[in-house]
């Protein structure tokens, strides 16, 4: 036996995997409370210790640990045109793992300074201008950053005939600055993988102690990555496979939180129609987007205002009275677990709409256009509709009956003939939560951890 431990620091559950790389298999799951406001060792020893009551002690070769915990990684990005610069300045701090607060555009102004005050973001990511074009834009938003009196470390990916403008300007401030390549460095081409290296390099070297999780370094091996980039990276191997065997190719994820969705696609989304053209930029095969306002608990109210009471009502078969009762009671006491029907009825309305809401912004969309030459298509965004694998993970969705009615909600709804979404799939669930553990693992045993998820996630049928 050659056991290893993976942690995930989350903001509600510290969760632990332990693993044998020799069999290949997952040997046992725990959680415990994350005890952020005292001591991270707290929440991570109960954890261990509901482990070794399942598995037995274990002397454990590696223990490594990804976290969310303290509401993760927040960011705040800029750039100049919405649709461009600052729109890949957004799917670069999304894709590294982080939680996207604000996203400027154009030129900062007084009042934005203030707002970021206000926010106090983890990370800035200083974005603007294709290389030799406009960098006027970033020198001003830079100037603007430099009078915030706050610390935060500031990532510079934009223009590179300003950044050392920008990185004297900050640097005078005494800002703590990171340079790297830009974003978009000609237009409509993406370069967000120097970007998101660097955010992880920040997360390392200074979000981890200011979380507090530095008081767990003795116990671990290392803390990787953010835990939505962990996902993140489970869900590319298990679509792309490893040199040594593939994977399932394209396919999407949805994790259902107490506060957040959060929706991964591995697909490149090019027009399936000969007569379509892609608007706007082109997304990466690896996509992630976080639905802020739209989770279980936290952000519950958000589900019924994107869905519609009705909705809620329709599928939990509660009243509206009884509905606006029960959310009253899981917004205030978040830690409510569905222990009667009533309660089990409203998370299933509400899982069911978290997702519809959260993959159809995830999707594409297709509209109508007319040229010279007749009638045709514009799709922005990625088109879904032939993936046929749909990932399912997220506490208040592996541990019910429903999960596949719950999972049909990703699908093409005729009601909104421009998206994309999926049209048939297959419903796959993350039973014992891996995912994040298998993002570590993948890092250095990248064919187990594909075999793991393989033999780990369970079918549930077709959803179509």
């Amino acid at each position: 036996m050659k056991p290893i431990l993976m942690i995930d620091f989350g903001s509600t559950n510290t969760k632990v995997t332990a693993v044998d790389l020799d069999e290949q298999k997952v040997l046992g799951t725990a959680a415990s409370y994350t005890t952020v406001q005292t001591d991270v060792n707290d929440g991570l020893n109960n954890a261990l210790k509901l482990l070794s009551e399942k598995i037995g002690d274990l002397e454990y070769e590696h223990r490594y640990a990804c976290s969310s915990a303290a509401g993760g990684l927040k960011m705040i990005s800029c750039g100049l045109v919405p649709e461009l610069t600052a729109e890949a300045a957004r799917q670069a701090s999304l894709g590294a793992g982080a939680k996207v607060m604000k996203v400027y555009s154009y030129q900062m102004t007084e009042d934005d300074a203030e707002e970021i005050q206000q926010l106090k973001p983890d990370i800035f990511l200083l974005t603007g201008g294709t290389d030799g074009g406009n960098k006027e834009n970033i020198i001003e938003n830079a100037k603007i950053l430099a009078q915030i009196p706050l610390d935060f470390p500031i990532i510079i990916a934009g223009n590179r005939t300003a950044a050392r403008t920008c990185e004297k300007i900050l640097t005078e401030a005494g800002k703590n600055v990171k340079v790297c390549e830009n974003v978009m460095p000609k237009f409509n081409q993406l370069n967000i993988g120097p970007a998101q290296d660097v955010i992880r390099e920040v997360f390392l070297d200074r979000i981890i102690k200011a979380k507090g999780l530095s008081k767990a370094s003795q116990l671990i091996s290392g803390i990787m990555m953010p835990t939505p980039a962990a996902v993140l990276a489970a869900m590319e191997l298990l679509s792309k496979g490893t040199e040594n065997q593939p994977g399932w190719g394209e396919l999407v994820a949805v994790d259902v939180g107490g506060a957040t969705t959060d929706i991964y696609s591995m697909t490149e989304g090019l027009p399936e129609r000969t007569n379509t053209v892609l608007k706007g930029l082109p997304e990466p095969y690896a996509k992630r987007t976080v639905e802020g306002d739209i989770g279980m608990r936290y952000s519950a109210n958000g589900i019924v205002e994107a869905g519609g009471l009705a909705n809620v009502c329709r599928l939990s078969g509660l009243s509206e009275d009884r509905v606006c009762e029960l959310m009253e009671l899981i917004t205030t006491h978040t830690d409510t677990m569905p222990t009667t029907e009533e309660l089990r009825n409203l998370d299933f309305a509400l899982a069911s709409l978290a997702i519809k809401t959260g993959v159809t912004r995830h999707a594409g969309t297709l509209e109508k256009v007319y040229t010279p030459l007749g009638e045709a298509y514009a799709q922005t965004g990625k088109d879904l509709s032939r993936v046929d694998k749909v990932v399912i993970t997220g506490g208040s969705l592996i541990h019910v009956d429903t999960v596949d009615k719950i999972a049909a909600h990703a699908l093409y709804d005729m009601k909104e003939p421009g998206s994309l979404k999926p049209q048939r799939f297959e419903v796959l669930v993350d039973k014992q939560y891996i995912l994040s553990a298998m993002g570590l693992l993948s890092q250095y045993e990248p064919d187990i951890a594909l075999n793991i998820m393989k033999k780990e996630l369970k079918s549930y049928g077709i959803a179509e």
